[in-house]
């Protein structure tokens, strides 16, 4: 007798089961396609085989977004995490101080999350950890990225950022890129820019806040943003200039702002640079021929005595090396001079041919540079002769114009004077009675001399210079016979005259100091 197990038999007999209703269905199938009936010609929706016996679950709709991050708020929070996690950073030393003056605002912040945070001075490290009041479990990887920024100079209220959401980070490490330390100096530099230019640009098309900081690139900003930068970055350490990946950056930005070139390909808007092998000259390397492989080692270099003893030296006492050394001193001085006298005698033999005809070459061309220079400096002198011909012709014509002003002066007050004289000699017999009456003299006097004057300048004007010489010539002899000392009038004139050319100089001094100070300062801008 065999026993199977009860599994054994319910499975056997499910299995004729179903062979039976396989069957009947199949038989059933088969007689309504003889019958004609409609079941067989409608059109039934072909299943995938590995989801047949799959059942509609509530969430498999459309409408939903499996893909959306769902918020998290204080008020609506998520559970608290069951073990603690903690994330550690070091940080440089420089960095002490300012994290001890900052650590206050820090703690403040991620108090807000329900995350804890330690400064360990002596180790020189950060620490963050989740407690039980966190309300949001998720919010320890970006208190991470907190610190590690923190650590990376990143000044705090910037770093504080990193836990908002959308916003993520990356530190890019730049040491390893290049090998030669000058070229990674200056690829990190023109990473940089003058002025920090070049860094302002990437920040302001990738829209990404950026800091390079020693060995390291630390970039803050969205997912796109960031893989913008790292691209800039490494490509600038692997020497393309930045500027060529912001020029893509930005005419892609202005593509994506059109609605008809959205969703199309981008290709031929934008620029293909190609790399230019510049051929540069290489050292050449000298030949090194291959020596010939031999077992045995090279021969033992021989050492000072065993020079000594081949030459014959080590016995010499020491006078005698003394006057040797001296024979050799005297042996190469006597050849430096042979060698001088040599070309002592060298400048001594006459020329030959072709030398001869050199050196009358460039004495031909010397004396002609020599007579082009002289014609040059004669026609300078020409013409500043010239210029200062001219200059003197018209400052000799100021001078008579002025002298001649000052002689019609002179005549003209000598007039008033003489006028002045008559008059008085005329009323100093009159009598004491006639006083009242002098105002009224002394008013048409004046009207008179006005007059006078007037007709004066009308008669110089029409009389011409020789006449008007010889009408003063007379008016000079008239006040002289009237006893008027015209030389004290000469020295007036030229003491004035003389004051005038003074003052004039010292203007002229006064403006050329203050050209010389400028023509000074604008020399030290430059």
């Amino acid at each position: 007798m065999v026993y199977l197990p009860l599994t054994c038999v319910s499975g056997a007999l499910s299995g004729t089961c179903c062979m039976a209703g396989s069957a009947a269905a199949s038989s059933a199938s088969n007689a309504a396609a003889s019958s004609g009936t409609p079941a067989a010609t409608a059109s039934q929706p072909i299943v995938n085989k590995n989801k047949r016996f799959r059942k509609e679950k509530p969430w498999d709709n459309d409408e939903i977004d499996h893909w959306a991050i769902p918020k998290v708020t204080p008020d609506d929070p998520l559970d608290a995490p069951l073990e603690e996690s903690s994330f550690a950073t070091l940080f440089p030393k420089y960095r002490e101080k300012y994290l001890r003056e900052v650590w206050p605002l820090v703690t403040k912040t991620l108090k807000t999350y329900g995350i804890g945070c330690e400064l360990n001075l002596v180790e020189g490290s950060m620490t963050v950890k989740t407690t039980r009041k966190t309300w949001d479990p998720s919010m320890i990887l970006k208190a991470r990225d907190l610190i590690k920024l923190l650590a990376r100079s990143l000044p705090v209220l910037q770093a504080i950022k990193i836990l908002e959401d959308g916003m993520y980070t990356d530190i890019i490490k730049i040491k390893n890129m290049v090998r030669n330390k000058e070229r990674y100096v200056k690829r990190r530099q023109r990473l940089i820019g003058p002025n920090g230019v070049t860094l302002k640009a990437i920040e302001l098309v990738t829209g990404c806040y950026v800091l390079v900081q020693g060995n390291t690139v630390s970039a803050m900003g969205s997912i796109h943003g960031l893989k913008a930068v790292r691209k800039i970055v490494t490509e600038c350490m692997h020497n393309v200039h930045p500027i060529y990946n912001i020029k893509i950056l930005m005419i892609k930005k202005e593509l994506a702002q059109d609605p008809k070139l959205k969703n199309e390909n981008w290709d031929r808007f934008l620029p293909h640079f190609q790399k230019k092998n510049v051929q540069r000259k290489k050292p050449k390397k000298s030949e090194i021929k291959q020596k010939e492989y031999t077992p045995f080692p090279p021969p033992q270099t021989p050492r000072k005595i065993d020079l000594q003893l081949e030459s014959g030296e080590y016995f010499l006492s020491e006078e005698e090396k003394r006057n040797k050394a001296r024979a050799e001193k005297k042996a190469l001085a006597a050849e430096k001079a042979d060698a001088k006298q040599s070309e002592r005698e060298k400048e001594l033999q006459p020329p030959t041919e072709e030398s001869a005809q050199a050196l009358t070459n460039t004495a031909s061309e010397q004396e002609k540079e020599k007579k082009e220079k002289k014609s040059k400096k004669e026609k300078r002198k020409r013409e500043e002769g010239e210029s200062h011909a001219v200059s003197d012709e018209k400052e000799s014509e100021k001078k008579k114009k002025k002298k001649s002003k000052e002689k019609d002066r002179e005549a003209s007050t000598a007039m008033d004077t003489s006028s002045s004289s008559t008059s008085s000699s005329s009323a100093f017999p009159a009598s004491s009675s006639a006083a009242p009456s002098s105002s009224s003299s002394s008013s048409s006097s004046s009207s008179s001399k006005r007059d006078k004057k007037r007709k004066r300048g009308e008669e110089q004007a029409t009389v011409p210079e020789s006449e008007r010489r010889t009408a003063l010539q007379s008016q000079h002899s008239a006040i002289n016979s009237n006893g008027i000392d015209v030389e004290a009038l000469k020295q007036k004139f030229k003491k004035q005259n003389k004051q005038q050319k003074d003052q004039e100089k010292d203007a002229s001094a006064f403006v050329q100091g203050i050209q010389i100070e400028k023509e000074a300062k604008n020399k030290s801008k430059h």
